[in-house]
Order: C-alpha cells, then sequence, then structure tokens
C-alpha cells in the first residue's frame, strides 16, 4: 500500500465518498486546481487513473475488503449472475419480443350536408 500523506487522505476519502473536486476544495478551503494536483499525485502513488478505482482502493484498504477475489468466488459469482439472468428470461415471457403485425387500412366516410 502507498503511504499518502495527510492531506492526500482526505481528500481521496472524500472523492472516494462521491464529492466533487469543487465541493472538497470549499470543504478544506483550497483551490479546485490544488485538489486536482493532488489527485494527480494519488493517482501515481497507487498507480490507478479514474476516481472510480480511488473509491475502490479506498474502501478495500479502510474495510478490510481483500483486492484479489479468489478465482472460485468469481466463478460461483459468474455462474450466479448467469442463472439469474437465464431464470429472469423464462420468467417474463414474451414481454422482450415485440411482434409487428400489419397495420389494417381504415376507411373513413365523411358525410356532408346538403345546402
Amino acid at each position: 500500500m502507498a503511504a499518502l500523506s495527510e492531506r492526500e487522505v482526505q481528500i481521496a476519502e472524500r472523492i472516494a465518498w462521491g464529492a466533487s473536486q469543487k465541493e472538497v476544495a470549499d470543504d478544506l478551503g483550497i483551490s479546485r486546481y490544488t485538489v486536482d494536483n493532488i489527485l494527480r499525485k494519488i493517482y501515481q502513488k497507487l498507480h490507478i487513473g479514474k476516481i472510480n478505482e480511488l473509491s475502490a482502493w479506498w474502501f478495500c484498504t479502510h474495510f478490510n475488503i481483500s483486492f484479489e477475489l479468489s478465482p472460485l468466488k468469481r466463478a460461483i459469482g459468474a455462474v450466479a449472475l448467469v442463472v439469474l439472468i437465464i431464470f429472469n428470461d423464462f420468467i417474463s415471457g414474451d414481454y422482450y419480443c415485440r411482434s409487428r403485425g400489419r397495420r389494417e387500412k381504415t376507411e373513413v366516410s365523411v358525410r356532408l350536408k346538403e345546402v
């Protein structure tokens, strides 16, 4: 695990919980550009490139969640999702299949008044 400075930890935590860079800057009393520069340093230290990766790293490290799932757990999860998808298809029936029939032509008769 990379060692982050106190300021980097403050910013990483707020970003991980969903705050925008502007909200973090206002909360800490610093410029938005300073937050952006510190985020770049955090990304370099952690070897990540996206906010969602930062969030995953934050929650994994602070709630003691393993970064790697075992292959068995991944396989079980994949099989469970496939079973759910197939089960949903059988239950839903033909709701996802839209039949497109021909439209019937309708004749409209208009009666004119005689004057």
